[in-house]
């Protein structure tokens, strides 16, 4: 008998709608972010009582309207991880966290994925998972709130879990 439970495929047309919801998060994500060098992270368990984590580091701007990638092969794991998120199958619960490089301090907002869709993470609780622990040189980070993202549908999304 496995250690953990085996994970079952999705259906293509639930992967098909959650991977058109991953896109248009990222990209509300990307514009709520604004202007800067951002970090997105992304963690993610699994049914089978695993985590994945996915990371990616962007830098956008708007005059002129730009956005960079750093690393190609970071944000096509970071996109694939929040598509399986948001389909729901596989995942029990995922947060995504991003920080801002900023002065004096970074910040950082999160993201909890709940019914197919990203939701603003409790502030309070955001700064506990930011905070560094006890004795490990970090860097602080300042929480807070993230911008409600507003859910755009398309008819042909319809699933179960969206």
């Amino acid at each position: 008998m496995p250690v953990h439970p085996e994970l079952v495929r999705p259906a293509d047309d639930a992967i098909a709608a959650a991977m058109s919801r991953a896109l248009t998060a990222l990209a509300l994500v990307i514009l709520a972010l604004g202007d800067g060098e951002h970090t997105i992270n992304l963690v993610a368990e699994r049914t089978d009582d695993t985590f994945v984590r996915g990371q990616a580091d962007l830098s956008t701007g708007t005059d002129p309207v730009r956005l960079t990638v750093l690393d190609e092969d970071d944000y096509a794991v970071l996109r694939t991880l929040l598509v399986f998120a948001l389909e729901g199958s596989t995942v029990r619960g995922a947060v995504l966290v991003a920080t801002t490089a900023a002065e004096p301090r970074p910040r950082a907002c999160g993201w909890t994925v709940r019914g197919g869709w990203l939701h603003p993470m409790d502030t309070a609780d955001l700064q506990r998972a930011v905070t560094p622990c006890p004795g490990v040189p970090a860097v602080r980070r300042e929480a807070y709130r993230a911008p409600a993202l507003p859910r755009i549908t398309d008819t042909d999304e319809e699933s179960p879990r969206g």
